[in-house]
């Protein structure tokens, strides 16, 4: 597979110099880079900007409703455990509506990515502030300066006890954040990967400029294999910013411990079902 055989033939309509128009070049990279096909791959998408994606990004997938992309793409993971399951929403989606979910996934272990676009506010409607809305800011529903504090994406996945947690950039080089993406895919288990991405038109604090001036990477001395180490540079947001794998933790998932999936996916067993208005009429 090549990054042109995921590319459909619908035109973005993304403001000129959005973000997300490097993510979904980094996802299309990351697909074309992991070997797989279109029948080994199904995703869950929420709404908004990120659930644009839906439009461009060739594959088996479905625009679920506001929130609930993580918990559909668990419902594919458990139908047909042999399928690499992708959710993508934006932070309205994942941390407004959405969090609990994001939760009980990953307590759960199930083995779906999650990536997330993360611009700090709910541009398709115009720019209202979400839940990771930095304190202080102005915008259309926080007149004179957001009051609450923001939403820590990372810091919560920890303590859900996630098994990859990451943070990328929408203004780093495709490949950079394409690798990313790639590792969190091939990881066994539940991956969250928040992708910091500037709204060029209704969030004029969280720039490009501002994220590259306060950016760095994670150093080669840190090894993500400590919950404890991970929460502190989760902490970290202001004047330094750590970005890449704060967290990646080998055990075992959710559908992996589950003897009916062992042999063969669900959809493919015989439930012994032969009328199935008969069973309606039983349990309806």
């Amino acid at each position: 597979m090549k990054i042109n055989d995921f590319t459909t033939e619908v035109k973005p309509t993304w403001c000129p110099g959005c973000g997300n128009y490097a993510i979904l070049n980094a996802i299309k990279m990351a697909l074309a880079k992991s070997g797989l096909a279109y029948d080994d791959l199904a995703i869950a998408y929420g709404i908004g900007c990120a659930g644009n994606t839906s439009n461009l990004l060739k594959a088996c997938g479905i625009e679920t409703l506001h929130g609930r992309p993580v918990a559909v793409a668990e419902g594919i993971k458990l139908a047909n455990n042999r399928l690499n399951v992708l959710a993508i929403a934006g932070d309205g989606d994942s941390f407004g509506i959405g969090a609990s979910h994001i939760i009980h996934a990953a307590r759960r272990n199930i083995d779906i990515t999650l990536i997330v676009f993360d611009n700090h506010r709910y541009s398709l409607t115009t720019g209202q502030a979400s839940p990771t809305t930095d304190l202080g800011d102005v915008t259309k529903t926080t007149l004179m300066g957001n009051i609450e504090d923001p939403y820590n994406p990372i810091a919560m996945a920890l303590s859900a006890d996630a098994s990859f947690v990451a943070r990328g950039f929408a203004g780093w080089p495709p490949a950079k954040l394409a690798d990313l993406i790639l590792e969190a895919i091939n990881h066994k288990g539940f991956s969250l990967i928040d992708i910091l991405q500037p709204c060029v038109t209704f969030n004029e604090f969280n720039t490009f400029s501002w994220y590259q001036k306060r950016l760095y990477d994670l150093p080669k001395t840190y090894l993500p294999n400590s919950r404890t180490k991970a929460f502190v540079k989760a902490l970290e947001w202001g004047e330094k910013i750590p970005a890449g794998i704060f967290y990646d933790q080998t055990k075992p998932t959710y559908e992996g411990q589950q003897p009916q999936l062992s042999k063969k996916p669900l959809m493919k067993a015989d439930l012994g079902i032969t009328n199935l208005s008969q069973l309606m009429d039983e349990f309806v």
